[in-house]
This record gives structure tokens, sequence and C-alpha cells, in this order.
């Protein structure tokens, strides 16, 4: 089978199983995506380590663009759009996203997939273990763009959301909840576009890439994964309002744990 389409049919049903996992358990889908799509790039279009981690992690991103939009625009319907928070956390995210996805380009394949990897890893202890506390610090103008600039570069840096980042950050300088989770969701977008703009000027004009390669996202792994995602995530909040997903999100993390140990190790 021509490497194109196999690349497209195997997106296609990592797609729909992203967008189910979103849906359920309100879990991004770049920490399942990049450890996948690397291992396609380097298998089926047999691209070095050192282009298909930024291969994967701006891939990653561009379809985060489309299912951010949704949430977002659902956030909005809701009144979870907190201005000044957006405005400040926004303004650091779009220059970290810029600076993590730059990074991602000049690190050492192998080097970024082990960081990749640790940096899974402590997200995965923060959802088995983690508590939401809040500090005694209000949020100002200065937290806020610290916040969004550490979650832009380190968003960037791993192909996620960052929500998985951010939230924890509001809540600890006492955002709502509603309004951190809402906030994150808009603010995944503007990861994943800045992200991914700087991805795609990072990646202009390099021959090693392969056809169909728009800077460092590779289309056709960007299509395969939005067409179904977007459907399934809808089924996916359905189906999490009758399975207990605390159980569900322990099996999950156990699994994450398992790819993140096979990345440092293999």
């Amino acid at each position: 089978m021509d490497a194109l389409i196999s690349i497209y049919l195997w997106c296609l049903l990592m797609g729909s199983v992203v967008g189910l996992l979103a849906g359920l358990l309100g879990i991004g889908g770049g920490l399942v995506m990049v450890p996948a799509l690397v291992y396609l790039f380097m298998h089926q279009l047999d691209v070095s380590l050192s282009y298909a981690m930024p291969m994967a992690i701006a891939t990653s991103l561009s379809t985060i663009i489309f299912t951010s939009f949704s949430a977002s625009f659902t956030q909005y319907k809701l009144g979870n759009l907190n201005r000044f928070v957006l405005i400040y956390s926004g303004l650091g995210i779009a220059i970290g996203a810029i600076i993590g996805a730059q990074l991602a380009t000049v690190i050492p394949g192998e080097w970024l997939k082990k960081l990749f990897a640790v940096l899974v890893l402590l997200i995965v202890l923060y959802m088995l273990f983690g508590k939401r506390v809040e500090s005694k610090n209000q949020v100002n103008k200065v937290n806020l763009s610290s916040v969004g600039l550490g979650t832009g570069i380190l968003s960037a840096l791993m192909g996620i959301g960052g929500g998985a980042i951010l939230v924890p950050a509001l809540v600890w300088y006492k955002v709502n909840i509603r309004q951190a989770i809402g906030c994150a969701s808009f603010c995944g977008l503007v990861i994943a576009l800045f992200g991914s703009l700087s991805f795609i000027q990072a990646g202009w004009g390099h021959n090693e890439l392969p056809q169909w390669s728009f800077g460092y996202v590779y289309l056709p792994a960007t299509a395969g994964i939005v067409t179904l995602s977007m459907l399934t995530a809808n089924y996916g909040v359905k189906l999490g309002q009758k399975l207990d997903t605390h159980i569900l999100k322990k099996i999950f993390a156990g699994f994450l744990i398992l790819v993140s140990l096979r990345m440092l190790l293999g």
C-alpha cells in the first residue's frame, strides 16, 4: 500500500480514538498523537528521528487548532471566558508557543524524544495524584504572562493544547475553576495556531522533509486525524455520562506511563 494512503488511514483510526478519549476523559490528544506519529513517520515514510519528532509535534498542534476552536466557542457561549485572564495569559502563550516550536526544531531528536517522555510522565503523575490548590497570591498581569509563557513553551515542545499545565496554574492564582478550564480551551487554540505557524516557518525549504509537508506539518496526517476526531469527541462526551471515567483515567494513565517508558528506553 502506498505510504501516503497508509498514513492517512492510520490517522483516521487515530483521530477516532483521540476524539473519543478527549470527549470521554477530557484529555488532550497530543499525549497520544505524538508517539504514534513518530512511529508512523519513521516506519512508513522512512524519516529519521531528528525530523520525525518535530514533524509529529507540529502535526499534533495543527490538529488542535480545529478541536480547540470548537471547545472555545462552547466555553464562550457558557460565559466561561475571562477577558483579563485571556489577554495577559494569551500574550505570554503566543510568545511561548513560538519559542517552544523553534526549540523543538533545534534540539536533537533523541533528546527531544526523552524530554517529551519525561514531561508526559510528570503530567500523568499529576493526573493521578495531584490536587487543585490555591495560593495566597491573587492573579495579576505579571503572573498571567509568566504562566502563559511557560505553558506556551512546554506545550509547543510537546504538541499538546496545554490544559493540563494551564488549568492548575490558574487555579493556583485563585481563578475560578470553570473560567480556568474555559481560558485553557481558548489558549489551546492560541498555542496550536502560533506553534503551528512557527513550525511551518522553521521547516520551510527543508528538502529532507517528505512530500506533502507544509513546513514540519504533515498535511495527510492532519487531515486524517481531524476528519474523525471532531465526530467521535461528541460521542465520547455522551459515553462519559454513563461510564465511571475515574477508572478509565487510571487505565489511560497507566498506558501513557508505558508509552513514556518505551520512549525513554527504546
